[in-house]
């Protein structure tokens, strides 16, 4: 038996190259060798108010996105989020172990707390445990994460230890799945900050067209001097420089072989060319795919199908445990 992974990507808006790189880039290489259930993670989504807006079309394009960058629907399990009821269930469920303690520390509520202090609700709160819920509902034992992500994972893991502890052994406690070779992708407007889809500038979608792409790389910020020099005293022409590195494989050093004596002014130009290239086969089968909503759709209803049947077995076993069956 393979062991499992799962993941998900909230259906927020146009997918960028900082998602794509540190995600779905990695995915595509797992599925070979795990048993891999990805999912539109919408129910997530929804603790930003504006979230609603228009969700059933971007949940279309990001599962249209997964296809195009290469998930196959034949090795994987590719499905939305809310189609299968059982992950809401077992969130309450773990509700009832989960310490609040350990989700006031949690550092991502802090930040969304801080981002939507007009609407803080109870769902930006209560979200690491529904993401305890996606991760366990399916025996999980890797979840691929960046290193934004771990302590939610960790957090899982105690959860899992405190339901055993209480209810007999029946979760699985995941392990974090870390890519050293995954690039961090930060705002090319802000280094020190990620790409932000609500920030004009910020980020270089997918879907991005050539001239925006050459645009979007012209305005990116640059840190004093010349020279293409990978430095944490250079965080700005670093930043760059990772997503060279991500899409053509080089290591910094042999990029920084390349551009001796170069500007960043040239630097920039062959950076917006490559992404361009390396971008062109996603967007052509992206396109196709947009002409074929139904087979996308198909694909989404076979998956909660069978994530459902994983799901339901699992529930069950989960309901037992507890004496509620």
């Amino acid at each position: 038996m393979k062991k499992r992974i799962f993941s998900g990507i909230q259906p927020t808006g146009s997918i960028h190259i900082g998602n794509y790189l540190g995600a779905i880039k990695n995915w595509v290489q797992l599925q070979n060798d795990y048993d891999c259930v990805w999912s539109i993670v919408d129910l997530h989504a929804l603790t930003n108010p504006e979230a609603s807006n228009d969700i059933q079309s971007k949940i279309l394009d990001l599962a249209t996105t997964y296809l195009a960058a290469g998930l196959d629907p034949k090795k994987d399990i590719i499905f939305v989020q809310s189609h299968v009821p059982e992950h809401t269930e077992l969130t309450w469920f773990l509700n009832t172990v989960t310490p609040i303690a350990e989700l006031e520390r949690m550092t991502q509520f802090k930040e969304k707390a801080n981002q939507f202090k007009k609407s803080i609700n109870m769902g930006l709160f209560d979200y690491p445990v529904l993401m305890a819920a996606d991760i366990l509902l399916y025996k999980t034992n890797y979840v691929p994460v960046g290193e934004d992500q771990k302590q939610h994972v960790e957090l899982t893991r105690i959860i899992a230890r405190k339901f055993n502890a209480r209810y007999g052994k029946v979760l699985i406690e995941p392990e974090c799945l870390v890519f050293k070779t995954t690039a961090r992708i930060m705002s090319l407007v802000d280094p020190k900050a990620k790409m932000a889809k609500s920030i004009p500038n910020s980020f270089l979608a997918l879907d991005d067209s050539p001239g925006v792409i050459r645009e979007k790389i012209k305005k990116a910020v640059t840190d004093s001097g010349e020279g293409i020099e990978y430095s944490p005293k250079k965080p700005a022409i670093a930043n760059l420089m990772s997503i060279y590195s991500a899409f053509s494989n080089l290591s910094f050093s042999e990029i920084e072989k390349k551009f001796i004596g170069k500007g960043y002014g040239h630097f920039k130009n062959d950076l917006a060319e490559l992404i361009i290239k390396e971008l062109k086969p996603f967007q052509e089968k992206k396109k196709a795919l947009d002409k074929r909503p139904d087979y996308v759709k198909k694909v989404l209803a076979d998956g909660a199908k069978r994530a459902g049947l994983i799901a339901k077995k699992n529930l069950l076993e989960i309901k037992k445990k507890m004496g509620l069956i």
